[in-house]
């Protein structure tokens, strides 16, 4: 049950958003150069490594929309499943499952990162923008799922596979500049 009367069971980000629109208004466009943006990741590994990082996080919200919005890019269900049980069996190749490494650890103890864990990422054949992509995603949805989580949103499966088919298809700047009305 969220925390703040506003919002309801089927409320996202958008919902908090519109409480102080001023602060948010520019987030759907942040987050659409990040997610739908150049990038040297494909969109099924971007929305792969948010919905990743929304496990680790235990962010029930984030994890069910990002892994149903990757679902529509391809990428399977069981596979983020698979992942975040035992990230060193799970069926993604060598290059992928480095990022994700970097990513858990970035997630769970950033103040331990240290240059081995970037030259291990390089080591698997990634390259320096593909890591920095990696860190901008899991910056991005260790702010989402802090902010989800405080305002106490859980979601549900029903909304999960609405909000990820319409992330799919329209991306993230659409909502934002609806909703908000901003230059987004």
């Amino acid at each position: 049950m969220p925390f703040f009367e506003y919002l309801t069971d089927d409320s996202g980000v958008t919902d908090i958003a519109r409480a102080e629109p001023e602060k948010f208004v520019h987030l759907g466009a942040f987050t659409q150069a990040v997610l739908r943006g150049p990038s040297p990741l494909s969109k099924a590994e971007r929305e792969l490594i948010a919905a990743y990082v929304s496990g680790v996080n235990d962010c029930e919200y984030c994890h069910g929309v990002h892994t149903a919005t990757a679902a529509n890019f391809g990428v399977e269900a069981a596979l983020l499943e698979n992942l975040l049980a035992d990230l060193k069996t799970a069926s993604v190749d060598a290059r992928l499952q480095a990022l994700l490494v970097y990513a858990r650890k970035l997630t769970q103890t950033p103040s331990r990162m240290v240059p081995a864990d970037a030259q291990a990422v390089f080591d698997a054949g990634c390259t320096p923008e593909e890591l920095r992509d990696t860190v901008t995603i899991c910056a991005l949805f260790n702010f989402y799922n802090r902010l989800i989580e405080g305002h106490g949103l859980k979601g549900h499966a029903d909304l999960f596979t609405r909000n990820g088919a319409r992330l799919a298809k329209d991306g993230y700047g659409k909502a934002a500049e609806k909703e908000l009305g901003g230059n987004t």
